[in-house]
């Protein structure tokens, strides 16, 4: 024999699994999305580093340069909606150059 709760203790539990149900989802995409974006940044980041200058002109080089940077605003936008404030780590972990940090204002002109 099981004994079932008042209808009103069950509704309230329902009611808090499908917010929590809710909440997982929304970190889920959370995640998904910092990830893809993590993905864009080593990307295009990898594009820049193979340029040969010997075979390509300044403009196609700008252009990469504007693409990762970009890619890196988008990602730590990302990583800001996600709670996460400090960028100096991942600087270092993509070795993003100096020149697209500039064009981010994350770093002065030399």
């Amino acid at each position: 024999m099981s004994i079932l709760p008042p209808e009103a203790i069950a509704a309230r539990a329902l009611g808090e699994t499908r917010i929590a149900i809710v909440d997982n989802e929304v970190l889920a995409e959370k995640a998904s999305s910092l990830g893809h974006h993590g993905r864009l940044v080593e990307k295009s980041l990898a594009e820049l580093r193979v340029f040969d200058p010997a075979t390509g002109t300044p403009e196609e080089r700008l252009a990469l340069v504007r693409k990762a940077a970009r890619e890196v605003w988008a990602f730590f936008v990302q990583r800001e909606l996600c709670g996460l404030r400090d960028q100096k780590a991942v600087i270092q972990f993509y070795n993003i150059p100096g020149e697209v940090l500039v064009r981010l204002g994350a770093i002065e002109p030399k």
